[in-house]
């Protein structure tokens, strides 16, 4: 009980002590000041326990507990205003959350060091303005130790912002660095003024000022500086115009810029090189005459040897970027594709930057139509097959259109392809592609180029029927596809049916209506021109009707070579259109043409639909054609629709046939001899089809299928050919 007494007696002294010394403070006890309490309605996880610790050793603890909640939160915002030595005693138990009143100190510290920056940066400020007069009359000196101090002073300011904003204001200032760039020979000088320039294109003001002091000529001066921190800064500060200040590029191309940098992609900074090329997209871009300096001065071979060298991804990307460019120029594409660009370009196509394989797949398309004889591709080709599975619409445009070009006259890149089950892969995409005509003609096209004069064409066409590529390639016959498309695919019909197998699939695909159609259709619009312009020539999407005229033609000619689709191709009706093309113009159409007739003249009723047509004028006339395939098929017709003719007739024709084909050649003799002799063995039952023989050849320049070579058996009997001598 005594303890007990003895500490309140204790505690009494000790409030009397406070009322004494504190009680002029505001304390939230017995004033009129608020009392803080915990707010039952706010809601919130953050509980924090105060705990008031007395000890003996430490008396000054509890006055600083004591210390009312103004004084914590005015020394917690402004502690410069404690006197020296004194510290606030922290209510923070958990090192991982702040108190409310460290919360709001931190805005009004972040606001002190702002208001302390922004009187250090008018400090800046107003010296630099001071002093820029004085300095731009030190750069003028002509004490080049004088000159080099000042752009030394001068680079040092340009460092902080206020002092670099005051002195890019004054033009006077710019004028004397680009003027003092231009003309030093000291390589201190040379460094600060380029870092002055450096500097300054940092902001849209400076960079300004430094187009209208002249400073691009200096700058490009500076690309064959020795130095390299002055080649640095002279081609950053080059960069930063070219990407924000309109006028730049001009200026630079002006100054012989381009030159210049070219030498530059010797270097062998990756950093350096990467700014250098974005530099050379940046100017090469739609501009011709930039792209043939970066030709003449061997820019594309320094770009190739990038490519194949360096694996740094943003010098890879922008060397990237400038072979796109250069890629659609015509001049280019030799050079880059003759310096390995192919090979190099196919090196990066399986890596991680996405930005780079496209920019690599695009550069590819755009030169494969110059890289058709280039060897050592194999590799890439087998890799685009790959690609084909891809669902990116850009992988697959790019993907095709290089497997189409480079498959076109070349057998080595078709057998390989072919080889590794391209066929599939370019059915299953044209499938997939649905409408999207920028992957769906690049593909029937290398379809097209698989398909024909290899030795794996025939597997090839093969394989199309095999994975049910026919129904889909003649649906593509049909609208909404545009002529590019239907032209491929024509061809690739044509090429198709030149495998007997491929016969029956094509016609119940519905190919013959389709064709005969679009044969139809095309003449109309090849036929709207304008008569009195002779060179006038009619073009659809690019594609000349005439050529959609000639691929019809060709393909039906194949496809009659089976006798249901020869009669099916009768029955279309076309004759006569066919009989009309014998008059164009174009003499690829007359060839098919008479080829298609050749072929359907076979059936006797489709022979005088010719003969009524009016088809001997026109034949008659091709037979003196220095075109061998023209004569050829004209004879075989013409012999054809005499086969009803009185013998008279007959003989007439075997001796103008015979004069015709032979004129041209007077080392014959001998060869018709035994031509003749041969068709004789053949026709000996009066003109009666002979047995299937594959082709019969005369002075090893004309090859003729054995039904052709009837039209011989009239001479052969009478001795037509002797007579003529």
């Amino acid at each position: 009980m005594e303890m007990q007494m003895g500490d309140f007696d204790s505690g009494s002294v000790k409030v009397a002590e406070w009322q004494q010394t504190m009680y002029g403070l505001d304390s939230g006890i017995q004033s009129g000041a608020n009392t803080y309490r915990e707010d039952e309605d706010y809601s919130t996880t953050k509980h924090y326990t105060v705990t008031t610790t007395v000890t003996s050793d430490h008396p000054d603890l509890d006055a600083q507990y004591s210390m009312t909640r103004a004084q914590r939160v005015r020394a917690a915002m402004f502690p410069e205003t404690l006197e020296g030595g004194t510290t606030i005693l922290s209510t923070q138990t958990d090192q991982g959350q702040m108190t409310n009143v460290q919360r709001l100190a931190e805005p009004s510290q972040m606001l002190k060091t702002a208001i302390i920056h922004l009187i250090n940066y008018q400090d800046d400020a107003d010296l630099a303005t001071r002093a820029v007069p004085e300095l731009t009359k030190l750069l003028n000196d002509e004490d080049q130790v004088v000159v080099s101090k000042a752009a030394q002073i001068v680079n040092q300011l340009t460092r902080k912002e206020a002092s670099r904003h005051a002195l890019m204001q004054s033009p006077q200032m710019v004028a004397a660095v680009v003027r003092v760039m231009q003309n030093t020979s000291d390589m201190e000088t040379a460094r600060a003024t380029a870092s002055i320039l450096h500097n300054l294109s940092h902001q849209r003001e400076g960079l300004l000022a430094i187009f209208k002091s002249g400073g691009i000529p200096a700058l490009v001066r500076m690309l064959s500086s020795p130095i390299e921190s002055v080649l640095f800064y002279a081609i950053t500060t080059i960069h930063n115009l070219l990407l924000h200040q309109e006028g730049a590029k001009m200026a630079v191309r002006l100054a012989d810029g381009v030159h210049k940098m070219v030498p530059l992609l010797k270097k062998t900074n990756p950093k350096f090189l990467a700014i250098t090329t974005d530099c050379m997209q940046l100017l090469a871009y739609n501009n011709q005459e930039s792209k043939l300096i970066i030709l003449n001065n061997g820019g594309g071979e320094g770009l190739v040897h990038i490519m194949r060298n360096y694996n740094y991804e943003k010098l890879l990307w922008t060397t990237s970027r400038v072979l796109k460019v250069l890629s659609v120029c015509p001049s280019n594409k030799p050079a880059i594709v003759e310096a390995g660009g192919m090979q190099a370009l196919g090196k990066h196509l399986t890596g991680s930057s996405q930005r780079l394989t496209q920019n690599c797949l695009w550069t590819l398309r755009n030169l494969s139509d110059a890289a058709t004889k280039q060897d050592g591709l194999d590799s890439l080709l087998q890799l685009l097959v790959g690609y084909l599975r891809s669902d990116d619409l850009h992988m697959l445009t790019c993907a095709t259109g290089i497997l189409s070009n480079l498959t076109c006259n070349n057998a080595h890149n078709k057998s390989l392809v072919t080889q590794s089950n391209g066929v599939e892969a370019l059915i299953h995409t044209i499938l997939r592609a649905g409408v999207k005509e920028d992957v769906t003609e690049p593909a029937v096209c290398a379809l097209r180029h698989l398909t024909s004069r290899h030795q794996q064409a025939e597997l090839a066409q093969n394989a199309v029927r095999i994975h049910y590529g026919i129904p889909a390639i003649v649906q593509l016959l049909n609208q909404p596809y545009h002529w590019p498309v239907i032209k491929a695919v024509v061809g690739l019909i044509r090429n198709l049916a030149l495998l007997p197998e491929n016969q029956a699939p094509l016609r119940d695909a519905g190919v013959i209506p389709r064709l005969g159609n679009l044969l139809i259709i095309s003449h109309k619009q090849a036929q709207k021109l304008d008569p009195s312009n002779t060179n006038q020539q009619n073009f659809q999407d690019g594609v000349r009707m005439e050529e959609i005229v000639e691929g019809c033609t060709g393909a039906l000619h194949i496809l009659a070579r089976d006798p249901i689709n020869r009669a099916e191709i009768g029955n279309l009706e076309i004759i006569p259109l066919l009989v009309q093309l014998l008059y164009s113009s174009t003499e690829n159409v007359k060839r098919v043409a008479a080829g298609a007739l050749c072929e359907l003249a076979q059936d006797r009723a489709a022979a005088d639909l010719m003969d009524q047509e009016g088809a001997s004028p026109p034949l008659m006339e091709m037979l003196h054609y220095d075109n061998e395939g023209i004569a050829t098929y004209a004879a075989a017709v013409l012999f054809r629709m005499s086969e009803d003719k009185n013998p008279e007739f007959k003989k007439r024709m075997s001796v103008e046939l015979t004069h015709t084909l032979f004129k041209h050649d007077p080392t014959a003799w001998e060869m018709r001899l035994l031509f003749v002799a041969f068709v004789c063995l053949l026709c000996r039952d009066g003109g009666r089809k002979p047995a299937p023989v594959k082709e019969v050849k005369c002075a090893d320049r004309w090859k003729y299928r054995a039904e052709e070579a009837l039209m011989w058996s009239s001479v052969g009997q009478r001795g037509g050919v002797y007579s003529h001598q």
